[in-house]
């Protein structure tokens, strides 16, 4: 599939846009994506391709919600409003039902309450666009596990539940908080809740075109619905959930679920991440060094992930990146997204990243699609240089 690259690059960075052709060139089906890069808050890469797609088309972007999400949580926690060691349950009294009183906000943060879903029924798509909805019914639900001990993918539920946090104390919602205080002042192409005016800009999420032998694995693959993976995603619901028809649904199109429900693009992931650690147009940074730190680093040694098997996978709120791609600082925060797209802000190195699909890629063990690794490394070669 013959492909020619859009947008522009600093000077210094053109074996980025190399890398970005390179990946292209070896795609097997369309995958409609988009890269930008910030370094230092100066955007250096912009860079797209993909029938119907330029840089300012907006999709969804599933999981990077949960980095803007616990953006929010970061900002409420260094502005004195949150405390990560006081329990959940001091700020949301229901959450303490059937043995959950003892669970930290930075235990909820790392993954660590075994709500992974509801084993009850599971939830419909159209709740799971609802986080009071998914907290109403979760405070009341018996774990999967002892709260603490272990930790496992809270896929769809997690913004959800330190969303009701958030809200018991500020009286406000994470989704009007991230727009108060992130998108709107730095006019950011990411949001939770797309506004009705930007429709027009809307492109609908693809599938996978898997060949027989990725369909064969993927088949292997497959979770029990009543297993911990498959109540995790949904597989229980009267309805099992299918990722692409979430994404394009309305109702989570318009309410932005903050676990999975944020449409946007690469400039608007990339700016986000820029807005976090570095200065941008004038503006401080939005985290303190100390806070990102605290933010950063690995939290959960060892494995596995009891809903995705994986190990070494969570920061607190954030996916701990290093162990993926090591170039990237100890103290990296970003979080992958469902189709293979990927955010995330390294403070050792200034640089802030965002990479999106449209298409599904065929799933690597870890969210982030392969080329990730390929990309990243051209980004902080060219940044070592200059």
């Amino acid at each position: 599939m013959a492909f020619d690259v859009h947008g522009t690059v600093a000077e210094g960075f053109e074996g980025v846009r190399e890398e970005f052709a390179a990946h292209l060139a070896g795609e097997r089906d369309d995958p409609g994506a988009q890269l930008v890069v910030y370094r230092h808050g100066r955007r250096v890469v912009d860079l797209w391709d993909g029938d119907g797609i330029d840089g300012a088309s907006l999709t969804s972007l599933y999981s990077i919600a949960k980095g803007a999400a616990h953006l929010v949580v970061a900002l409420l926690v260094q502005d004195g409003l949150l405390d990560l060691d006081r329990e959940v349950a001091a700020y949301w009294p229901e959450f303490a039902a059937e043995g959950k009183d003892r669970l930290t906000l930075r235990e909820l943060l790392e993954h660590r309450a075994g709500l992974v879903g509801d084993p009850e029924g599971g939830f419909r798509v159209e709740e799971l666009a609802d986080d009071r909805l998914i907290a109403a019914r979760l405070a009341g639900r018996k774990p999967l596990w002892e709260p603490g001990s272990a930790y496992g993918y809270h896929a769809f539920v997690i913004g959800a539940l330190t969303g009701e946090v958030v809200r018991r104390v500020t009286g406000k919602s994470i989704q009007e908080l991230y727009e108060e205080r992130i998108r709107a002042p730095y006019g950011l192409d990411y949001h939770l809740g797309l506004p009705a005016e930007l429709e027009p800009r809307w492109v609908e999420v693809q599938p996978l075109l898997p060949t027989a032998e990725e369909a064969a694995l993927l088949a292997q693959r497959a979770a029990s619905a009543d297993s911990i993976r498959g109540i995790a995603f949904g597989l229980n619901a009267p309805e099992p959930i299918d990722l692409v028809a979430f994404g394009n649904h309305p109702r989570v199109k318009a309410l932005g679920p903050a676990s999975s429900g944020g449409v946007g693009n690469a400039r608007g992931v990339a700016g986000l991440y820029a807005a976090a650690i570095s200065t941008v147009d004038g503006r401080p940074p939005l985290l303190t060094p100390e806070t990102a730190a605290l933010f950063g680093g690995l939290r959960t040694p060892g494995g596995p992930d009891l809903v995705t098997g994986s190990t070494d996978h969570f920061a607190v709120g954030f996916e701990y990146l290093a162990g993926r791609y090591p170039l990237l600082g100890d103290d990296a925060i970003g979080h992958s997204g469902a189709t293979g797209s990927l955010g995330f802000a390294d403070p050792a190195s200034g640089v802030a990243y965002g990479y999106t699909r449209r298409r599904f890629s065929f799933p690597s063990g870890h969210g982030a699609a392969l080329e990730n690794g390929r990309l990243i490394g051209s980004v902080l070669r060219a940044a070592a240089d200059h």
